[in-house]
């Protein structure tokens, strides 16, 4: 295939061991998307909403306050107003409306002579908002990704590539991916040529490609594709509120990859829902006012400044109690929770937890009795069914097999903490909590070229299921005494067959002590753009294998 060895490596152990299929996996096409009415109750919701179009009936759309859910509202919006549909929206806030639909907001869509409700992101497990619908003569289409209970609610329609009854080839889609499959169904009643199709669809994968990577789902199959076609059109944006978002962010001259939009672009997304209301972000994106995009933009940022200092707050808290009363062998699972916690960053918490200690964990904050959080878990661990199988302590829960959010009365913390961990505890091993550093390839310095990382960039982008490749340097020789950098970084030059190399350690600063110049070491690291010029090392864990005196 014309790549380098380390290259042709890496997609052999990722499964693509025939040169056609690695060719197309490259390669990705927007034909390759899959046809939309495969999709349970697809048609109905389609004639539904072309029924309602024809009526003139008001339609509103119901999303969520996250990235998802945002994203999620503003493509369906836009989807609709092509076809002739001027729909509202509606955002729940995060901490006086709680998640997802609730009953009370679908009696304030009726008093606003709301005819049909379409969720985005959730509704799965709004059964009695949707009942409540059904009484005021509301229908609703259901549009989510979310793991559903047992019995599905009483909606008109249901699209959820997750039911069990629904054979979607692509069962990972996000929220935002399946509106968008909803107007893929819509637009393809418009009798457009498909050059005219595929090039609207290709200006919605630019939001929906940050919502399937901030969701954290596979970036493969179709995934990849809405992945791979719409970070390569962020290089070409004209939406305002998109354009001064990257801006902003500091892309107004280069591409985002999927970990810059990870970090970067979908926190501010995020933030304004988890610090006020998920709505200026949604103004943002509809917004044909430049300077109100911008303006919004900096509004965001400046909320995931305040957000950050609340999280980083919370988790101090967090590893001091952990400090006073280690985390030990026995506790599988860890629980959390204090007063006052800011419930909008207590998900993003959990997250650290869990990937500083390697086990689920639920960070919650109370307030006037009621604990409210978020979990997120290990591979080897399915958090969802660890809810269910405790479900009488929770007023609501719901998430994935991976996170999870829920909600219970302070007084069943306890019990919580004790249930989770007796349930963790016989299910997993001491070896499931053990982080495993699996690498890639071994590479000498020689081999990190350009040539190297032009295939990297065609395997990209990079997140579950396709995570970004972790490489190997065995025996490399220190060339200087580490230099420590903004106080708990490292910078490590490292030399290796004529060749020298400085690796950036971030959070690697309290082991500078392990290293002396002229010592050997085996190093784990990632190959990234350094934006200044050339290629930058991420090491990502290192071990001492010999020190400067022993090797003479």
């Amino acid at each position: 295939m014309g790549v380098p060895f380390a290259a042709a490596q890496l997609l052999w152990r990722r499964g693509y061991r025939e040169a056609d299929r690695a060719t197309h996996f490259l390669n990705p096409r927007l034909e390759d998307l899959h046809d939309p009415f495969l999709l349970r109750d697809m048609d109905r919701a389609v004639a539904r909403i072309r029924a309602a179009l024809a009526e003139r009936e008001q339609i509103e759309i119901h999303g969520d306050y996250d990235v998802d859910g945002v994203t999620s509202t503003v493509v369906l919006k836009k989807a609709l107003e092509i076809i002739g549909a001027d729909a509202g929206w509606h955002i729940p806030h995060r901490l006086h409306d709680g998640y997802g639909m609730q009953p009370a907001a679908v009696d304030e869509a009726a008093r606003r002579g709301v005819r049909l409700l379409i969720s985005v992101d959730n509704g799965i497990r709004a059964g009695a908002a949707i009942a409540r619908a059904r009484e005021l003569g509301i229908d609703v289409i259901v549009t989510d990704h979310h793991l559903p209970e047992t019995e599905l609610p009483p909606a008109l329609a249901i699209i959820n590539p997750s039911r069990a009854d629904c054979s979607y080839p692509n069962p990972n889609l996000c929220g935002a991916g399946v509106a968008l499959k909803l107007a893929h169904a819509l637009l393809l009643g418009a009798g457009w040529p498909e050059a005219k199709l595929y090039r609207v669809l290709d200006s919605f994968l630019k939001l929906v490609a940050i919502a399937t990577v901030a969701d954290i789902v596979p970036l493969t199959g179709e995934n990849r594709v809405i992945v791979k076609h719409g970070l390569n059109g962020l290089g070409n944006v004209k939406n305002p509120g998109l354009r001064a978002l990257l801006d902003v962010a500091g892309f107004k001259d280069k591409i985002p990859n999927a970990t810059e939009v990870g970090f970067r672009i979908a926190p501010a997304i995020t933030a304004s829902g988890r610090m006020d209301s998920a709505g200026q972000a949604v103004r943002m994106f509809l917004t044909t006012d430049a300077a109100e995009a911008e303006g919004i933009a900096r509004e965001l940022f400046a909320l995931n400044q305040e957000r950050q200092q609340a999280e980083r707050a919370i988790v101090q808290e967090i590893l001091e109690r952990c400090e006073a009363a280690p985390v030990g062998d026995s506790e599988a699972a860890l629980v959390f929770w204090g007063e006052g916690w800011h419930r909008g960053v207590v998900g993003i918490v959990a997250s650290r937890v869990m990937q500083r200690y390697h086990r689920p964990a639920i960070v919650m904050g109370v307030e006037n009795g009621v604990a409210q959080g978020s979990g997120r878990s290990i591979e080897a661990f399915h958090l969802l069914d660890a809810l269910e199988s405790m479900r009488d302590l929770f007023t609501k829960f719901g998430g994935h097999a991976h996170a999870a959010g829920l909600t219970l009365p302070a007084e069943a913390l306890e019990s919580f903490r004790a249930r989770l961990q007796a349930y963790a505890s016989e299910r997993l091993t001491a070896e499931d909590m053990q982080p495993v550093v699996e690498i890639d390839a071994v590479l000498e310095l020689p081999e990190v070229n350009e040539a190297l990382w032009s295939a990297l960039e065609q395997i990209a982008p990079f997140g579950m299921d396709n995570p970004k490749p972790l490489f190997a340097l065995r025996g490399g020789r220190l060339a200087s005494p580490p230099q420590l950098w903004k106080e708990k970084h490292l910078k490590i030059a490292l030399k290796q067959g004529g060749r020298t190399v400085v690796l950036k350690g971030f959070g690697m600063g309290e082991r500078a002590g392990e290293l002396e110049a002229g010592g050997v070491v085996d190093m784990a690291f990632e190959i990234e753009r350094d934006w200044f010029g050339g290629l930058g090392l991420l090491a990502r864990q290192f071990r001492v294998v010999d020190s400067a005196s022993a090797a003479g």
